[in-house]
């Protein structure tokens, strides 16, 4: 894919427990990486693109803008077009960085997974529907399309228009493993690129339910709860909130150059301590073991 003008040392044997230790939902998290010192990687290309997860497109930006700021004349190109879309362009090399909720399958040989944080997830109704908690059982016959009407299960009598993602997003494909054990989403299910339009949508459409990551949360809908809980940091933390996934960010190969300092940026302390909270996200070193 490119050439690197020097050999990057390996990072450590734990942050290859940590890629290995992948999940999603009730998973456990993996051990936290302890940074092995190493020289500073080096500059040895102008443009870096990356895309996929528009879930994770927060944080990337928050971490592209800064490493810009702080290496003059790089570009980190950032696009969206949903995980599988991030995974299928850094298999086949035209991307540097395919960012992803779900693991990588199998058949893309060659991918090496940098987990970077933990995304939230959260079921959105627009602000008429009467009903602030769904239980799995509920959620999931609503999803797929066996309950049509809000009255029931317990609101008004109100038709239930599902707004979801294309097929290529994470946040639908963990939507559907952990909150629907594995079914899919109804076809009835209006499909959005992006998680703004589905919040948009979701917002717009009266009786409407969606799901997005918890960064994006707006004022413009209302957030369920689910088997009564509701979503914070803490209850996805102490194991309380099930719908939650680790973001990757993969590269073909080893990163090296450019891209490996890239990483080596967003996965600083000196990025991690501050900006993963500020995108909604939450620290891996923060899951439970």
């Amino acid at each position: 894919m490119f050439k690197a003008k020097s050999k990057i040392a390996l990072v450590s044997t734990t942050l290859i427990a940590l890629m290995v230790l992948v999940g999603c939902g009730q998973t456990a998290a993996p051990t936290t990486p302890t940074p092995t010192p190493s020289a500073a990687a080096t500059i040895d290309k102008k443009t870096i693109s990356t895309a996929g997860s528009t879930a994770l497109q927060p944080l990337v930006k928050l971490a592209a803008d800064d490493f810009m700021a702080k290496n003059a004349g790089v570009q980190v190109n950032l696009s969206g077009g949903g995980s599988m879309t991030g995974l299928n362009n850094v298999a086949s090399g035209s991307i540097d960085i395919g960012n992803s909720d779900v693991v990588a399958p199998d058949s893309m040989t060659g991918l090496v997974d940098h987990q970077v944080c933990v995304a939230p997830f959260i079921l959105i109704t627009n602000k008429d529907v009467t009903v602030d908690n769904l239980t799995k059982a509920q959620a999931s016959d609503i999803f797929t399309g066996k309950i049509t009407n809000w009255k029931d299960v317990g609101g008004k009598d109100e038709k239930i228009s599902i707004i979801g993602r294309a097929a290529s997003s994470g946040t639908r494909l963990n939507v559907e493993k952990i909150v629907m054990d594995g079914q899919k989403m109804s076809d009835a299910a209006a499909a959005q690129d992006s998680t703004g339009n589905l919040l948009t949508g979701v917002g717009q459409t009266p009786g409407a339910i969606g799901y997005i990551d918890a960064a994006y949360l707006k004022d413009t809908v209302q957030a369920l709860k689910f088997n009564g809980v509701a979503y914070s940091a803490d209850a996805v933390t102490s194991g309380q909130y099930p719908i939650y996934c680790y973001e990757h960010m993969y590269t073909k190969g080893e990163a090296t150059g450019t891209v490996k300092a890239f990483l080596d940026y967003l996965m600083s302390p000196e990025f991690q301590d501050v900006n993963v909270v500020k995108a909604g996200f939450i620290a891996i070193d923060k899951m439970k073991k």
